[in-house]
């Protein structure tokens, strides 16, 4: 399965600027570095739609992608550490916030961990935020990969288990490599399922 046809749409600053139509817009959002610019290229099978870097907080903006003209990719910020001001990252908190808050549209927000550590704090208290402000999200452990065979299960397990600490019932996970592409294809069909749901009750 693939997305043939993408576009870019555009950078914004305030939820208000992004598009207003129906379709349903899927959100990716994690840590800086998390591995989030390398996952969006893999699932839609582009070498360089967002861009990657090593540098902590390098997505400024909410970029919007029109995938097969049916539903939008948006990429997130990161939370977390980043080479920026105070004042900058309370913007980009407000700006994310805002945006998962209010977007009507919003009908998934892929929130990334990743699989070779163990649940952070941060990620606890936006996944927190997340459910407090019932926002829909699935989760993808990144860099699946990086973990040996024996190592694979037993840290997904722990994963899930601190999830678990705060949630009495987990939302979807999925296991990823952008490296290996493990998960994309799961990743897709999720995405597909959502949309033709949301068509067919239109």
């Amino acid at each position: 399965m693939t997305f043939s046809e993408v576009e870019f749409v555009g950078s914004f600053s305030k939820w208000q600027q992004t598009p207003d139509d129906t379709r349903p817009v899927f959100a990716f959002i994690g840590r800086s570095n998390v591995g989030k610019s390398s996952f969006i290229n893999a699932l839609l099978k582009r070498k360089d739609l967002a861009r990657v870097s090593s540098t902590p907080g390098k997505t400024q903006l909410i970029n919007y992608y029109l995938i097969d003209r049916s539903w939008y990719l948006v990429d997130l910020p990161g939370y977390g550490y980043a080479k920026v001001s105070k004042k900058d990252r309370e913007l980009w908190t407000k700006m994310i916030k805002d945006f998962l808050r209010l977007k009507p549209t919003l009908v998934c927000t892929f929130v990334l961990l990743d699989a070779r550590i163990e649940l952070q704090e941060n990620d606890r208290r936006f996944l927190n935020w997340v459910g407090a402000n019932e926002v829909p999200f699935a989760i993808l452990l990144t860099k699946y990969d990086k973990l040996n065979r024996s190592q694979r299960p037993k840290q997904v397990t722990t994963i899930k288990a601190g999830l678990l600490e705060n949630w009495e019932e987990l939302p979807p996970v999925f296991v990823t490599s952008s490296v290996t592409a493990e998960g994309t294809d799961e990743v897709r069909s999720y995405i597909v399922e959502v949309v033709e749901r949301i068509e067919n009750e239109g």
